[in-house]
């Protein structure tokens, strides 16, 4: 999949993409989305995902602020009015896609709208569009994006599986040619025990998919597991400060947070390691001092029939293991074994 100067294979799940939202968090101000990116350079994630909307082509004058907006900001009376001050022109986006790929950072877009797909699609020239999770119902949209014929990130919040089922569908016979899934939970923030993490499973399985995870919990690490799970992308938005007024800050992590995620992340990817359950290499050097041998109990004479009060556990691994106690038992000593010495194949007649 194409994230504007890099190709990612999301098929793959040795290395967890990582993925800032910068969203609505610089608050309608170019200088303030170039920090961001900044940040998000600094902090090491793999791409930045900006909101391209109109807010009277997806918003009505009706529609009331949900509660977290009411306390998060005073921006605006009502949705629209707030989403209005949120907006990113044309102009402004695109600056933001060229100055990503200046500092060599990966660009990504949601597209709330008919006319934002339009401006991702023939001005911006993104090959992957991301569907925000209230739009998962919105068919009539997502016939529109697959018909675009670009890869596609569809987060699911809000959602149950027949849902998904659909917005997939709609997707894929329209011409949508390359979908990841997001696992997501529309709060802000979330509730960890309402993630549902194992829900990634249950999408990988039924949809044959790709999944990953977009995650409005306060914090790192719902995110970290997430990855720990197999989730192939993790989305978290980034703030400069969270104390900035706007819907999403309070949901959103600091740049030395992203920092802390991003290694988190990489270190669970390290630890998934290999399926095969066999010694690793960093231990092989530890097995002869944590395993143990059969050894004399006593000093044993040479000619000795080896009975089991004759015979103790002791480490270190340096002859016979436990597991063959039973195939020693009745066995005649060739040679004399000092107490505290471990009995050896060699040592038996």
């Amino acid at each position: 999949m194409n994230l504007e100067s890099k190709n990612f294979d999301f098929n793959c799940a040795d290395r967890t993409i990582i993925i800032a939202e910068i969203g609505v968090n610089h608050n309608g101000d170019a200088e303030i989305a170039r920090k961001l990116v900044n940040a998000a350079v600094d902090a090491g994630v793999d791409a930045v995902k900006f909101q391209a909307f109109r807010a009277e082509k997806e918003i009505s004058q009706r529609a009331f602020k949900a509660p977290y907006q009411e306390k998060s900001t005073a921006i605006g009376a009502n949705q629209l009015e707030m989403c209005k001050a949120l907006e990113l022109s044309a102009p402004v986006l695109l600056e933001m896609k060229n100055y990503c790929t200046s500092v060599k950072m990966s660009f990504l877009c949601t597209a709330f709208d008919f006319d934002s797909v339009d401006l991702l699609v023939d001005e911006l020239k993104v090959e992957t569009i991301k569907i925000p999770s209230g739009e998962i119902t919105n068919f009539p949209l997502l016939t529109y994006i697959g018909n675009k014929k670009k890869a596609v990130i569809l987060s699911t919040g809000a959602s149950n599986l027949a849902e998904v089922g659909m917005a997939i569908e709609a997707l894929q016979k329209s011409g949508c040619p390359e979908l990841l899934i997001f696992h997501c939970v529309s709060s802000y923030p979330a509730p960890c025990d309402c993630i549902n993490l194992r829900a990634m499973k249950t999408l990988r399985t039924g949809f044959g998919l790709p999944v990953g995870f977009s995650d409005h919990t306060t914090g790192i690490y719902t995110a970290i597991a997430a990855a720990a799970l197999g989730a192939v992308a993790v989305e978290k938005h980034l703030t400069l400060d969270r104390k900035m007024v706007g819907p999403d800050h309070q949901a959103s992590i600091e740049p030395n947070e992203m920092a802390e995620l991003v290694k988190g992340i990489r270190i669970a990817n390290s630890a998934l390691g290999s399926p095969l359950k066999e010694p690793s290499q960093c231990e092989i050097a530890n097995l002869p001092f944590i395993r143990k041998s059969l050894v004399a109990a006593s000093d044993l004479q040479q000619g000795t029939i080896l009975s089991r009060e004759m015979i103790e556990i002791k480490r270190p691994l340096a002859g016979i293991e436990p597991g063959d106690f039973t195939k020693i038992i009745g066995r005649t000593l060739k040679n004399g074994i000092q107490a505290d010495n471990a009995i050896t194949w060699e040592d038996l007649a």
